[in-house]
């Protein structure tokens, strides 16, 4: 099944619409983990609808909805995650996307290493429901084999008014204690790039 039926398929629960093509097979997880890895051709596809996509129509003003949803752990997650920082960066990510799984890594990392007052989480957007398990788990081992251990929220419903409005992953957005969406989105993989927004937005306050 390719990514664009599968993302047709996910529209009924998730409200979202998006314009990306992946190979998507029924391997185990790690051989399925290594053949989006290896398939330099599709990711490169990704990569470059990624680069030069259009910048989402989210800007300062907008605000993340209320939530209620669970991470990768099964704990119950909700809006009021974003008023334990100054500043959240939200990952909009998906297990299929070749430039969301090679820059985890970095985001790991990143994550670690961030300031007191801010916090990453993801937003994995391919898994439909608690019955999903492939994609569960598959999110699970991409994150393991990084070595990224921050808050991996799985979407729902909830997320459709944020998400109707990314036209390709990874996104990310950047969310103050509030609620409130800040600045504008980065579309593609661009670590360096949220490291500047999130020192600009520090210097600032």
């Amino acid at each position: 099944m390719n990514i664009k039926k599968r993302w047709i398929k996910l529209n009924s629960v998730l409200l979202i619409a998006v314009m990306l093509m992946a190979g998507c097979g029924k391997d185990s997880n790690d051989t399925a983990l290594e053949n989006r890895l290896e398939t330099d051709s599709e990711s490169s596809g990704i990569e470059n609808s990624m680069e030069e996509s259009a910048t989402p129509e989210q800007d300062s003003g907008s605000a993340m909805p209320a939530f209620t949803a669970k991470d990768l752990d099964g704990n119950t997650v909700t809006e009021s995650i974003f008023s334990d920082k100054d500043l959240t960066v939200v990952n909009i990510w998906g297990t299929f996307c070749g430039p969301c799984i090679r820059e985890m890594p970095e985001l790991g990392t990143w994550a670690k290493d961030m300031p007191d007052n801010v916090q990453l989480i993801g937003l994995v957007i391919d898994i439909a429901g608690d019955e999903d398990t492939e994609h569960h788990d598959l999110a699970v081992s991409i994150m393991q084999n990084a070595d990224a251990d921050f808050t991996q929220i799985v979407a729902n419903q909830d997320f459709a008014d944020i998400l109707k409005d990314v036209y390709g992953v990874p996104t990310t957005i950047f969310v103050d204690k509030d609620g409130n969406i800040v600045g504008d989105p980065i579309v593609g993989a661009n670590v360096d790039g949220y490291k500047e927004f999130v020192e600009d937005y520090l210097n600032e306050q």
